[in-house]
């Protein structure tokens, strides 16, 4: 089984876990969200990772498409705010995140580690995850998530009201 299903069944992004997650953070960030169309939003968003062998590759560049196309059917404001949760290609087309990747990047700051680990660790996203940050081997996964939330913190309280709107 491939890493991106994986992790949609029982890792990082837990087709339930992650969603009900995602909520909670666009709660504590922009207020309850009451369009039931954000709902669909935070269960879709990370559709695309089905079937994919990375996370963060060349495939897992591309997962935010999957869940952009499902939500057009609203409308053109729903399609990009689902399309802009990947901070990786916000960069490479020069437009800011759009709300969902900063409440979905939010979602490692208040996820707790013992919840989180064990599954990132067990679905292989951990591995890449690590390796791609260049962990020194005498930092523990714990150490490493503790300072990923650090700076995601820091990332979200700096732009979470500079995303992009459509």
């Amino acid at each position: 089984m491939k890493v991106g299903t994986k992790s949609l069944l029982f890792g990082a992004h837990q087709f339930i876990i992650h969603p009900a997650l995602v909520f909670i953070a666009w709660w504590k960030l922009y207020g309850f969200p009451w369009d039931p169309r954000l709902w669909l939003t935070f269960i879709v968003h990370d559709w695309g990772y089905w079937g994919l062998s990375d996370m963060d590759g060349e495939q897992g560049q591309h997962h935010q498409e999957c869940g952009a196309r499902i939500m057009r059917v609203f409308g053109d404001r729903w399609y990009f705010l689902g399309y802009l949760h990947s901070r990786h290609l916000c960069s490479r087309i020069g437009l800011f995140p759009s709300r969902l990747c900063i409440a979905d990047k939010y979602v490692i700051v208040i996820e707790p580690a013992w919840i989180y680990l064990p599954r990132a660790r067990l679905s292989g996203e951990l591995a890449e995850y690590t390796g791609g940050s260049g962990k020194p081997e005498s930092v523990s996964d714990l150490e490493w998530l503790t300072d990923l939330k650090q700076k995601l913190k820091k990332w979200v309280e700096t732009n979470k009201d500079r995303t992009s709107t459509w």
